[in-house]
């Protein structure tokens, strides 16, 4: 409770105070304590007869001691609230009691750091590592994040996003993808009050997910007033720009009975569609096989001699136009090598540097475009029921590009129509026959159009009864449509027919196929494409080779969930606090497809059979549509106790205990049960201790269960012929039905420091070990690792069945041979082996005064040095401190910081700082490979600074803020994965994904409210 020595006397001109209001916080009211709602941010003004002079605002601060951080010099001291329900308990009443770390951030403070979208803003935190947002640093393939690979994604400790489990004020946000992971995105951003993120296992408290731990936006639930905020960025180099504007409102009805809060915001950012608008990106990748003989090998400027822009042909030995290529359309020259790459002195004849070589331009920053829809509505049925309801739409759209079109050896008559006449001669006196390959540098790059349109609306009563019990009740429900269009998908079996030109009666260049009277009526409308030179393929012949496919998704997920607190009984040091919950929930998924993987291509008709393969794939990129709603449920029932047991002893201010236990039954994968344990024990005022320990769990996703077939492209390097191949070949993904759920186990211990000759100083320090058996892992097989696993076995290795090829797997002659390329990749997800991580977390706060003016710092460390994944019969994999590997394409750094700092320049001004800096990563993490050169990617830092000019009005506040993000225009090192894009440069990769690609980006905005 406050003390009365908070309470000033009163002062000659009236003033305000701002104070957050977290779960039954308690303020003083005619000299009375009186509880408040979850989450309220009130405006004490005349409050119990005094008036306050010189506003200040108080605000959380680790340790959750509420401290003054903007206080007059004649404002009250800072003081403990001692009514504070934190994130990651339904019973703690004391932040400070908490054995669990708990990092807490305001979403003012982090938009004063950086104006975007909350996902971007918190993943500038050190505790977030991995998460995907806008930037595309990998494959865009609708089966990556539920069909939308660039959807915002929270990955605490970079073991997943889908082992952090999101919540909004509390309650579980449903899932957005099949995928079980939460676009947040969804979540309404201008009534977000805080975040608060627990680091460590949650799963007896919250319920399965919370392996790594929890995000717990808390919206302002009892905003009055109206606020309105604009925006507009762009880039350094002109593009990236953003628009974005916003509105809140709230107020009070039936006689202060009822409150009503209500936003939507607009976000348009365009984005960067194509890497080669930044100069520094030179299409970095990394060559070679990681053996003695043939190290791994980094490769700039790299660029693929056999499929150049303008074609290349191979007609024979003896034919005298062999090996060149068409530089202008029409017209075949000499081809123009570029620089030979050696390594180990001996020649890498896939890539080149420089010449004529072909190249892709994929996407850098997916565009963005959204309407969010919040609206919220609370009533006080009695004084002690409490109704209230909610809704939230978000309906957005993200785009991405990956591979232009490649022609790979096509097989083309050497009597072409398109062919000059002496060309015809030429060719035609070599074989009836010749090859092909191109890159085609035109309209023809594959990309994902992703429209997802996300709803979710609540229901419920809480109340209380008795000497001091709360109960909750409410429902959920989530719908999600998330329709993705593939752009540009090749069509097989027209790209045959298209390829298959002729010449009719009249002289007209004509597909093949559209003169047979037997197929004449399927391909009338076929257009013959040209394939000789940069430019002479029509767009007429790729639209009609080109096709957009839609898949749409459906997910919906019902959610009951109930809980009653209080304190049965008191103990010596004090009341027990229990708490009781159940929940009961279903999720429910179903697809339809425009490009089934069951289609196979029907040659009837086109003469060059080499180029359709009769039954061989439709569609390079394709969906299975889902006809029956594949579901899943699960109940769950949890007891939480937090148990003082020491008081006012020696070397104990207190001491208590925090445990829960939750059953949960799932009706696909079974009954599990988890449980958590911690201690909280204050030594003295200034030093506390805090320990625990937790069992978690995660359920395999219906995605995991039962994902239907999906087709892709895949052209990784087959480690196994020599000379090494990037072949293209299909990549299948489907679910496994026999996956079970993963075990989580966390300990945490930790210490929290206030000295009490430091005035507004703090600092929090927290080891956490986390070990996660019976490890779900989407095993894909075109990985070096389990590629090489596969042959070292000679055969043997369960890897293997993760590809087909003609031959046998182990490394012979008659196997290494060409002939013996890999025809399919497979990826599966799996119960193999273990995720093991540790680290520290660190964080310094202080607060004080420069020059008579309130200054402010905030410094936060993550030290993760291991992410271990351990798997029977291959290798222990470590993707601590690295940026590519097997398990993800986001970057781990081990050590990362975030330096946050602010100032009151003027009286009017304000000016915000944030920096963050990585370390220097590795770029691969295969035990035993070799590199020729350096094999790292150097450390990385990058500033942001935000100036805020108030101008205060008689009946608004609002204030103008130029915001720079990316100060000193830091360009990211090069790096790439291994084995990936030796063949298709430039179609992903090429830098870490946590570092800023954008480069400096200016942000020019106003906030105002009444």
């Amino acid at each position: 409770m406050l003390p009365d020595s908070f309470w000033p006397p009163v002062f000659d001109n009236a003033g305000s105070l701002d104070i957050y209001i977290a779960d039954n916080i308690v303020m003083k009211s005619d000299n009375k304590i009186v509880s408040r709602d979850l989450g309220r941010l009130v405006n004490l003004e005349k409050l119990g007869g005094f008036m306050f002079k010189n506003s200040f605002v108080i605000a959380l601060l680790p340790g959750f001691t509420l401290a003054t951080t903007a206080m007059a010099a004649n404002s009250p001291a800072a003081v403990e609230l001692e009514e504070v329900v934190v994130t990651g308990s339904r019973v703690i009443s004391n932040g400070n009691d908490s054995p669990s770390p708990v990092t807490i951030v305001e979403n003012e403070k982090l938009q004063d750091l950086r104006p975007s979208t909350i996902a971007d803003t918190l993943n500038t935190l050190p505790i977030f590592s991995g998460s995907r947002q806008t930037v595309n640093n990998g494959g865009a393939t609708g089966g990556v994040g539920g069909g939308n690979a660039v959807s915002a994604q929270l990955n605490l400790r970079n073991v997943g996003p889908i082992r952090t489990l999101i919540l909004m004020d509390g309650r579980r946000v449903p899932p957005t993808t099949v995928t079980n992971i939460v676009d947040v995105d969804a979540i309404p951003q201008m009534l977000i009050q805080r975040v608060d993120m627990v680091t460590g296992g949650a799963s007896a408290v919250y319920g399965s997910d919370a392996v790594t731990g929890v995000v717990n936006f808390i919206t302002d639930k009892n905003f009055d007033g109206i606020k309105v905020q604009a925006q507009y960025g762009v880039s350094r180099y002109s593009d990236d720009k953003t628009y974005e504007a916003g509105i809140a409102a709230g107020t009070s009805l039936f006689g202060d009975r009822g409150h009503v809060v209500g936003s939507y915001e607009f976000r348009d950012n365009e984005g960067v569609l194509k890497r080669s608008e930044r100069p520094w990106y030179n299409r970095a990748v990394v060559i070679g096989t990681g053996t003695a003989t043939q190290p791994y090998k980094l490769l700039e400027g790299g660029r693929n001699p056999s499929q150049p822009f303008g074609g290349r042909i191979n007609c024979g030995a003896t034919c005298s136009l062999n090996g060149q290529y068409f530089a202008t359309d029409g017209t075949l020259s000499p081809f123009v090598n570029g620089q030979t790459v050696l390594i180990n002195n001996s020649p890498f004849t896939t890539l080149q540097v420089g010449g004529a070589g072909g190249y892709h331009d994929a996407s850098f920053k997916a565009p963005l475009r959204s309407h969010q829809l919040y609206g919220r509505f609370d009533y006080d049925l009695t004084d002690n029921l409490h109704a209230f309801a909610y809704a939230t739409a978000n309906l957005k759209t993200n785009e991405a590009y990956t591979l232009h079109l490649a022609l790979n050896n096509v097989v083309l008559s050497s009597n072409n129509p398109f062919l000059t006449p002496q060309y015809r001669t030429t060719l035609a006196a070599a074989s009836p026959t010749f090859t092909l390959s191109r890159t085609v540098d035109q309209d023809s790059r594959l990309g994902f159009e992703s429209k997802s349109d996300q709803y979710m609306a609540v229901a419920g009563l809480n109340g209380e009864f008795g000497d001091g019990y709360n109960w909750n009740f409410a429902y959920s429900r989530g719908d999600t449509q998330l329709t993705t269009t593939i752009l540009n998908n090749p069509n097989n079996q027209r790209l045959a027919a298209a390829l298959d030109a002729t010449t009719n009666s009249a002289g007209q260049i004509v597909c093949a196929a559209s003169l047979n009277p037997a197929t004449a009526a399927n391909y009338a409308d076929c257009v013959p494409l040209n394939p000789f030179g940069p430019s002479a393929t029509s767009a007429a012949a790729l639209d009609y080779v080109l096709r957009d496919n839609r898949y749409q998704a459906k997910t919906i997920v019902d959610d009951v969930a109930a809980d009653i607190s209080g304190s049965p009984f008191n103990t010596w040091a004090g009341p027990a606090n229990l708490a009781l919950s159940a929940e009961w929930r279903r999720q429910s998924f179903s697809a339809e497809s425009g490009a089934q993987p069951s289609e196979v291509v029907n040659c009837a008709g086109i003469t060059s059979s080499r180029n359709c393969a009769t039954n061989g794939l439709l569609w390079p990129q394709s969906f299975a549509s889902v006809s029956k709603a594949i579901k899943q449920s699960v109940r769950e029932a949890a007891l939480e106790a937090e148990l003082p047991l020491l008081k006012d002893a020696p070397l104990a201010q207190s001491l208590s205990f925090n445990g829960a236990v939750r059953y949960t039954k799932y009706d696909t994968v079974g009954s599990y049960t988890t449980w958590k344990a911690g201690l909280s024990w204050q030594i003295v005022d200034s030093l506390r201790l805090r320990a625990t320990e937790s069992r978690d769990i995660r359920a395999p996703t219906l995605n995991d269960l039962n994902a239907p077939l999906l087709i892709g492209a895949n052209t990784s390097l087959d480690l196994l012929v020599i000379p090494t191949q990037n072949p293209n070949a299909p990549q299948y993904t489907y679910g496994n039905p026999n996956l079970t759920a993963e075990i989580g186990r966390t300990r945490t211990i930790g210490l929290v420091w206030k000295p009490e000759f430091l005035t507004g100083f703090s600092a929090a320090v927290d080891y956490y070990k986390i070990n996660i058996s019976n490890a779900i892992l989407n095993i894909v097989g075109s990985n070096s690792a389990y590629q090489n696993a596969c042959y070292d076995s000679g055969g043997a290795s369960q890897y293997c069945a993760l590809q087909d090829r003609p031959g046998g797997y182990s490394r012979t002659p008659a196997n290494q041979a060409v002939s013996n390329l890999v025809t399919r990749w497979r990826v599966q997800p799996i119960n193999i082996g273990e995720v093991q991580t540790h680290g520290v977390d660190l964080e310094l706060n202080y607060n004080g005064q420069i020059a008579s003016r309130n200054f402010n710092v905030r410094g936060l460390v993550a030290w993760q040095p291991h992410i271990r994944y351990v798997q029977p019969a291959a290798l222990t994999v470590d993707q601590g401190g690295v940026a590519f590997g097997t398990f993800g394409i986001t970057a781990a750094p081990s050590t990362r910081v975030a330096l946050m700092a602010s100032i009151q320049a003027t009286d009017k001004l304000r000016v915000d700082m944030q920096t963050r800096w990585r370390n220097r990563l590795e770029m691969w993490n295969e035990p035993g490979s070799r590199w020729e050169g350096d094999s790292t990617m150097k450390p990385f830092t990058q500033t942001g600074v935000n100036f805020s000019y108030s101008l205060p009005t008689e009946r608004m506040k609002s204030e103008v803020f130029f915001n720079v993000q990316n100060v000193f225009d830091a360009e990211p090192p090069p790096g790439g994965p291994t084995a990936s894009q030796t063949g298709t440069p430039g179609s992903a990769n090429g830098f870490a994904t946590s570092d800023d690609v954008i480069g400096r980006y200016f942000t020019l905005g106003v906030r105002a409210r009444m």
